[in-house]
């Protein structure tokens, strides 16, 4: 058996993660691009944020943060409110329909997910099991 270089590994799952992403993103539907459902589901995770909090979260600057939480409130699934600790500030939170639509979402994939697991062995489904906790642990250091 050929030994894979950690650069080989590398692309091969750089690949496999972007595919699973894109396709679990298809599933999902909804029509709203990646940006748009990568900053509602910040502020639904880890809200209220400032706009300087999300732009922080989703790694964009400021003035991206803006455009993004300007069209989630143009769609009604993000709400502005003043910052009780900082009037200069506002507080972004996810209205009530924006909750549904993250849990829609969230479902679908999850959904797409489980049916395409469920025609794995359990031998296979047990290594996807250790996979994910590699993952999660490499990517600790990334969160924001």
């Amino acid at each position: 058996m050929a030994t894979i270089t950690t650069l080989d590994l590398a692309v091969r799952l750089r690949l496999a993660i972007t595919r699973t992403s894109r396709r679990l993103r298809q599933e999902a539907g909804q029509g709203l691009s990646p940006s748009l459902t990568s900053a509602l589901a910040s502020v639904d995770t880890h809200g209220p944020l400032t706009p300087s909090e999300l732009a922080k979260r989703e790694r964009v600057q400021r003035p991206t943060a803006t455009r993004l939480v300007a069209r989630l409130e143009e769609l009604g699934v993000l709400q502005r409110a003043a910052d009780p600790q900082d009037r200069r500030s506002s507080l972004l939170s996810v209205t009530p329909e924006g909750h549904a639509l993250m849990e829609e979402l969230r479902s679908r994939k999850t959904a797409y997910l489980a049916h395409r697991l469920e025609g794995l062995g359990p031998e296979e489904q047990a290594t996807l099991d250790r996979a994910a906790a590699i993952l999660e642990r490499l990517l600790e250091d990334d969160r924001a």
